[in-house]
């Protein structure tokens, strides 16, 4: 809806074209320090309205400019309410951004598009994941390993701002070299794609064997589950908002959540000793398994980006309380 900078350097959005449902794009620019990574990753990128000029104290140049400079192509001026329904009616779609002096005939483009890479067939957490070991606050009060899948910086910032040291690794990185690393505890990220192409479930099932206390966030969550045992599915929506409720399995309460992903748990796969945490209350689907016994847990919603703002962010404290 909002959020586009956010959005744009969001790794979870790899292989994506993305369509703004705001119809004012653009209007208050683009400052770094707003990035989720170190670069844009969406493929392309469709609104409604464009503003040309912003107007903001923290902008340090248009958005236009950093699509360009980033080589993302960009489609302004159609009705995206029309786009966002059919999207709506048909669920995610194949598509393609064509330019043309002259008329475009579907059919041809169809047959061109089925010769082009598909993203669905990629492990795309790989591709977005670090290559390279990074350590954060090494002296920090706590040692954590974070699985990169495609992680936001805010994930990171949170762990931090609890006085965690994080060493991030990548997403193939093999569960006996997380060992060799003596964390107290390990952190599965968000990503893209599809977990069941994610070589981390390997990773991550053979963790469970250990008693280190695991965390999964958004696909994290999924490929902890796969991890269990439990089976994955595509959802024909996507959950894409700040604002999806879910509801606190056994309790009362429910929590307004940060989403963005395309793939979902099923709940009713999961081996006896895991309990399904939080539930979508619309369209109850699973949001959070938890293990009945050991300090094992995941949650689809992103506690890093509650648009209360801290709703959920209990989340990283229970987990770290694990540790003591």
């Amino acid at each position: 809806m909002v959020g586009y900078v956010e959005s744009i350097t969001d790794p979870s959005y790899h292989g994506q074209i993305l369509v703004q449902t705001y119809p004012l794009v653009g209007n208050y620019g683009v400052n770094p320090d707003e990035f989720e990574s170190d670069r844009p990753w969406i493929k392309g990128y469709v609104v409604s309205e464009y503003t040309r000029f912003p107007s903001h104290h923290s902008s340090r140049k248009s958005l236009d400019r950093w699509l360009e400079e980033s080589r993302i192509p960009g489609l302004c001026a159609i009705d995206t309410r029309a786009l966002v329904r059919r999207l709506r009616h048909y669920g995610v779609i194949p598509g393609l951004l064509v330019v043309s002096e002259k008329p475009i005939r579907i059919t041809p483009l169809i047959k061109e598009a089925k010769t082009l890479p598909d993203p669905n067939a990629s492990n795309l957490a790989a591709e977005a994941s670090t290559k390279d070991i990074h350590i954060y606050n090494p002296e920090g009060n706590a040692r954590l390993v974070l699985i990169d899948c495609g992680v936001k910086l805010g994930l990171i910032r949170s762990l931090l701002k609890r006085g965690a040291s994080v060493i991030r690794v990548p997403e193939n990185f093999p569960a006996e070299k997380i060992l060799d690393l003596n964390p107290h505890a390990v952190v599965i990220s968000n990503g893209p794609g599809d977990p069941q192409k994610c070589r981390a479930v390997e990773t991550v099932a053979a963790l469970l064997k250990e008693n280190l206390p695991l965390l999964g966030i958004c696909l994290g969550h999924q490929i902890l589950a796969l991890a269990a045992g439990a089976r994955t599915y595509k959802l024909k929506f996507g959950h894409r908002s700040q604002n999806q409720p879910c509801l606190e399995e056994g309790t009362r309460r429910c929590y307004l959540t940060s989403q963005n992903h395309g793939y979902a748990v099923e709940a009713r796969t999961l081996p006896p000793e895991w309990l399904p945490w939080f539930t979508n209350a619309n369209d109850h689907t699973n949001e959070g398994i938890r293990h009945r016994k050991k300090p094992f847990f995941g949650v689809q919603f992103h506690p890093e980006a509650s648009p209360g703002p801290t709703d959920t962010e209990f989340i990283f404290d229970l987990f770290l309380e694990q540790l003591r």
